[in-house]
Order: structure tokens, then sequence, then C-alpha cells
């Protein structure tokens, strides 16, 4: 039957629907006008994403009003500018020298357009280079050009990047001048109008700005992450690249960099000691700007998409810079949040608990406060809330990371009654690729010294296949290959499943006994296929990798395991994930020396091809195949100086029961180069020996004969 004849692009109609209906009851806007040389991506009074978020703030937040209207670049100044950016993102420059040069003829470019700049999407991206290259006067006097107007600044869609560039960049600043006063015995300037200032009093005069909007700034998408990063300069913790992404920068958020200059390798920041003004302003925020509000208004904010986030710095920074008795305090934020003392079922803070276990945005909160609370406070919240619920907990896809954290903490009794109960939990857990939880599990027993048996029979029996245990399972390796005999890279993918079971077979391998034995001979009775598609694939190679370099790989099992991948070392040292599984095998052939040699045989075959390829040249030189090319005698030397002198014995030649005809095949089976050089090398010394020997007897009994004539002729 034929099908109705239909246009496509019916979401188009509807919107374009949507917008006739809208212009209709709309009231007329005021279009604004432009002149012919304007910067089109520069943001105007009206622009709709200053507005936009205003109604995610909580309670009516004091908002800071409009932003102003700063000007725009003229066509000419947009050119200029991006082509300064340009150059500095090459970094092509004449040494230090020419480029603060030219930075100084930016900055006299840029005079009175700093604004105009930070707020164009075009050119806001040289600001954050500016800053990162800059020296710290020119920090202090791009701070004062901002003075006044961050308010506005950090809750702008491309200003606000260049506050947390700037902020990151004042806070060495900061240190140098505290740990350093001499840097603050300036020479007379010869502008009698200059007035010195310290980059501290900037930070500090900019929080006066900031804290009447704080609880706006919380809950905006682009001036929270400015406000996360503050506290933490004013704090002096370390910012570490791991909580950068998670929660103070956002996930979209663009790495501007300038290569080969030192100061902006990255953005991070190392624990470092801050003048006290800054411990006591983060103190006041906490007091006055947020656990002052009432306990209705913390939960609300701990569900919030945006505040929650916020409010975790914040109650991390409070437990940990100002010490766990903090928690004894009535005004304190983590009061606020749990006021109750102590916490039992059908109060307010039970209530709350109860709420941010199963929430997606609200358990991350729940995190922080049991990974950073007091002792007495956490067993108040362990024994009540999760004592009994460890196996139900670990169940589910969002609690089950709260219960990650209780397992953090917890002693070695209650961490063994905590065991039984998840351990009932595994098959149900693997069946729903939910396998994080058994990670931490098993780290934890082994850091608090848990026999872990009941965990290995009940993975033992969750991965149960026709050869027992199968560890292609936990990696989930997917479909065979294909009729060529490669890997069906459509199904090689790395997924969140793949991840989380290459995680758990690597926790595994690091625990001595029973586990680890599962994965080792797992490992075995894979064959060569599919340790060669373990080897291809990006999540899964990983757990090779362990394996081989793992203290608790016997010698047998390394040498089978790497005799599986002889005949694909040229490939696999080709391949981005087989390539470290290859480097790998450099560690993992630690006492077996012929091994190591006869790899490098391989990879010498191939040398063309590695040499070709980026990843294979990475093999090539991790392996030393130039050493090993130019001078063999000295890279075999030292390969079995690092892997072990005595080199490699499959089987010891005394005591030998095997049968003869084993014995005969043994002794004629194909040898290689190697072998064959160490035979000819062992016949030619021993027939030195035997020729030595004979010799010295010729001429013992020479001279035998010679004592006996003389005897005789006297």
């Amino acid at each position: 039957m034929p099908k109705e004849n239909r246009k496509r692009g019916r979401r188009e109609e509807a919107k374009k629907r949507k917008r006739d209906h809208d212009d209709h009851d709309a009231a007329p806007k005021r279009h604004k006008q432009t002149s012919p040389h304007h910067d089109p991506t520069a943001a105007a009074p009206g622009d709709d994403e200053q507005h936009v978020f205003q109604d995610d703030a909580i309670g009516g937040a004091t908002h800071p009003g409009e932003t102003p209207f700063y000007g725009m670049l003229d066509e000419e100044e947009q050119e200029y500018f991006k082509k300064a950016d340009e150059l500095l993102e090459l970094n092509d420059f004449d040494g230090p020298e020419g480029r603060a040069l030219f930075l100084q003829n930016v900055y006299k470019e840029a005079n009175g357009k700093e604004l105009k700049i930070a707020h164009s999407q075009s050119c806001s991206r040289l600001m954050e280079r500016l800053i990162l290259l800059s020296s710290p006067q020119q920090l202090k006097d791009l701070f004062q050009k901002f003075t006044g107007e961050f308010i506005h600044l950090v809750h702008h869609r491309f200003a606000s990047h260049c506050c947390e560039t700037l902020f990151i960049r004042a806070a060495h600043v900061v240190t140098e001048e505290h740990t350093k006063p001499d840097l603050l015995q300036t020479p007379p300037s010869s502008d009698p109008n200059e007035i010195f200032v310290t980059m501290e009093d900037l930070f500090l005069h900019t929080l006066d700005e900031l804290v009447p909007y704080l609880s706006f700034y919380m809950t905006n998408p682009f001036a929270s992450h400015v406000l996360r990063l503050l506290l933490v300069v004013l704090s002096g913790a370390p910012l570490e690249k791991e909580n950068l992404k998670s929660a103070l920068h956002s996930k979209r958020k663009e790495k501007i960099n300038v290569p080969g200059a030192d100061n902006t390798r990255d953005y991070t920041l190392p624990k470092r000691q801050v003048p006290q003004s800054f411990l006591d302003a983060l103190e006041k925020i906490i007091n006055d700007g947020v656990a002052s509000q009432d306990s209705s208004y913390l939960h609300l904010l701990a569900t919030h998409p945006t505040g929650n986030p916020t409010l975790q710095t914040l109650l991390k920074l409070e437990l940990t810079q100002f010490g766990k008795s903090r928690a004894r305090d009535e005004k304190s934020l983590i009061r606020r949040l749990l006021p109750d003392d102590p916490i039992k079922e059908g109060t307010e803070s039970a209530s709350f608990i109860n709420g941010l276990v199963y929430d997606t945005i609200g358990s991350r909160l729940l995190e922080t406060i049991i990974e950073n609370a007091p002792g007495k406070l956490f067993k108040a919240i362990y024994s009540e809330f999760f004592k009994q619920r460890m196996g139900s907990l670990s169940r589910n896809e969002i609690a089950s990371y709260v219960a990650g954290k209780v397992l953090e903490r917890l002693g070695k009794d209650d961490l063994e009654e905590a065991m039984r109960q998840i351990a009932e939990q595994i098959p149900g857990l693997v069946e729903r690729n939910r396998t994080s939880i058994i990670k931490t599990l098993i780290e934890r027993c082994v850091v608090r010294g848990v026999n872990t048996t009941p965990i290995k029979n009940q993975l033992e029996t969750a991965y149960k296949g026709a050869n027992g245990f199968e560890l292609s399972r936990m990696l989930k390796l997917g479909e065979g290959p294909a009729d060529d005999g490669k890997t069906n890279h459509k199904h090689e993918q790395s997924s969140p499943d793949k991840i989380h079971g290459s995680l758990l077979a690597q926790a595994m391998l690091a625990v001595p006994g029973s586990l680890s034995k599962l994965i080792f001979d797992s490992f075995l009775n894979l064959g060569e296929q599919l340790t060669v598609r373990v080897a291809r694939s990006p999540t899964a190679s990983r757990t090779l990798q362990a394996a081989l370099t793992s203290p608790n790989a016997s010698l047998i099992f390394r040498r089978k395991v790497i005799q599986q991948l002889y005949g694909h070392i040229g490939e696999l040292a080709l391949d981005p994930a087989g390539s470290h599984a290859i480097d790998a095998v450099w560690k993992g052939t630690q006492g077996l020396a012929f091994i190591r040699e006869r790899v490098a045989e391989e990879l010498a075959e191939n040398e063309g091809a590695l040499r070709e390829s980026h990843v294979g040249r990475a093999v090539w030189r991790n392996w030393q195949m130039d050493l090993y090319k130019r001078r063999r005698s000295d890279w075999v030397q030292q390969a079995r100086y690092t892997a072990g002198n005595d080199g490699f014995q499959s089987f010891p030649e005394q005591n030998d029961t095997a049968s003869p005809f084993v014995q005969s095949q043994r002794a004629n089976r194909h040898m290689s180069a190697i072998e064959l050089a160490r035979r000819k090398h062992a016949e030619a010394k021993a027939a030195m020996a035997k020729k030595e020997a004979l010799e010295n007897k010729k001429e013992a009994s020479h001279s035998r004969n010679e004592g006996g004539d003389s005897v005789a002729a006297h």
C-alpha cells in the first residue's frame, strides 16, 4: 500500500508555528541598532543569554542588575586582536624578550578596551592568553581595570572564563608576595599619581563586590564556576586536575594555553600559604553568606544542579580548613544541613539524608558529607542509615556510589559485615553491569586485611562459562573477529560497562592469592586469538598490561602469555592499544631474557612499518631498537642485565624424566638464530676446553718421559 506523501522537517514546522505564536502574543521588542563596524559576537545589554538562567536562582536571590553595555570592537580592532591571538597561540617569537615586547604592544592597543575584549566571543580567548603570559604588574593593572565590574563579569558567558584565568594566575602572585615580603619593596615610580597596591588587597576588594550577590552566583551557570574557584584560592587548598573538571570547571570548558610557555602548562594550583585575611574572608562567606540561611533553603540548594557543586565546595572547605570540631558549632554549615543531634529516624536530618541517597544530584553532596564528616558524626550516620542496608544500596545505580564512599571509611569489623552483605548481591550486580562497588569493596578489603574468599567464590559463579571463570565475559570482548582475521572495531569501542569490567579485573590482579589467580588462569585459557583481541582492545588491553607487570604474576604465566603473542608483535606495535601491551612486555620479560630477545627480533623484522607510524616509533624507542640494530651485543647485554642474567630456562636439564620420544623431539626441534648461536658458542667453548685438556695431558706425559730418560743416562 503506498505511503502518504509527507514532507520532511516536522520539527522545523513545529518550531515555526511556535515562533509565529510567540510573535503574535509577545509585546513588540526593541531591536538593537548596529553600526557598519561592530563585533557580531560581542554581548549587548539586551542579549537573552544574560537572562535565560535568572529563573534558576532560589528564593528570590538578589540580582546584580542588568549588565552595562561596554561597547563593541570595530572591524579593524577585531582583525588586529584576532591576529594577535593567533601569534600568541603559535608562540613563534625570538625568545621570551620578543614575546614580552609583543605583549606590551598588545596591552597598549587594548588600553581602555579590556572590558570589550572580555565580553567578545571572538576575542575573549586573547584576553585569557594575555593573562596567562602577563607579569605580576600587568596582572595587577588588569585587575584594577576590572575592579567595579566583577559583579557583571563573573556571570557573563565569555568574560567569566577570563575571570577564572585571572584568579588562578593572581593566586600565585599572592603567595609570592606573602612568602617573600621583599617583593613588596618596589622602587618609587616616576608617576606621582600611581598608587601601589598588593594582590591581596585586590582580591579582598573583589570579594566586597561579590558577597552581596552570593546567593545568585551560587545558582548561576557561569558565575558558580568562578565562585567555586575563588573559594579554593582563598583557602589555599590545592587545585588538582581530577577535581578541576568535576567540581570547578564546566565539562565544556575550553582549555586556553600557549605552547612552550612555562606558566601555562595547566590550570592547577599547589597547596600554598595564603594570608590570614583570606581565611577570615572564607569564614565570613561560609558564616554570613551561606550558613546564615535556613535549613529549608540549604536543602533546596542541595538538589539544585548548579548550587549543589558550590555547596559541596563550601562544605568540604569548612571541614578541612577549620577542623572537624567545626561540626559542633551551631552556626556551621554542616549543622545547618543536619541540625538534629542525635540523628534518628523521623527527624528533619533523617528525611534529608534519605532523600539524598537516591537523588541523582543530591547524592553527590551526601558523598561529600560522608567523606569529610568527623568520625563521631559518620559513625552515627552509618549505624542509623547504612549498616543494615549495604547490600540493598549496592544494587541501586545511584546509591551504590554513596555505599562506595561509606566503604572507604569503615573499620575492619564493619567492613567484614558489609562485605558479607554485598558479596551476596554480586551475581545480580554483575548481571546489571554495576561492578564499580565490587572493585571498591576489593580494594578496601585489601587495605583492612579482610579475607576476600567469599568475593572470589561469588565472582567465579557470576562469570562462570564452559571453561570455568571466563575473563572474556568480564572484559566484554563482544563478537568474534571478522573473516579477514581482524577485530570487529564496531564492537571493540570503549563503553562504561567495558571500562568498569577492566577496572574490576585490574583490582583483582592487585590482590595476591585466589582473586588474582582467577584472572591469571583465565588468561592462559584464552588462546592465541582471544589474547591478541584483548591486546588490541582499548579497555581490555589495560588488563593485559596489568597482568604482565603485576608482582603477583609468576614466571611461567608471563612466559606463556607472551608466547601467545608471537607472530603478532609487529601488528600490535602498530595498534594504538596493542602498542601499550608491547611496551608492557618489556617489563613482563623480567627473568626471561630469551623471550625479550625473541620479541625484539620480530620488531626488527617490521622496522619499516614501525618507523612510518607514530605509534610504532614510540614502541621502537621504548624497546631501544636503534641500539639493537647498531650494536646488538650491547643491547643483548643490557637486556639480559635488566631481564636477568640467567636468561630463560624452559625446563631443567637434570633429572629429566620425559620419554625418549619427547627428548628426541626437544633435541630436533627448530632452533632460532639466537639458540643456534648459543649452541655453537657452547660447543666451541667445550671443544676449546677439551683441546686445552689434551695439550696439558701431552705436556705432562712429555715431561715424565724426559725425566725418565735423564735418570737412565745418569
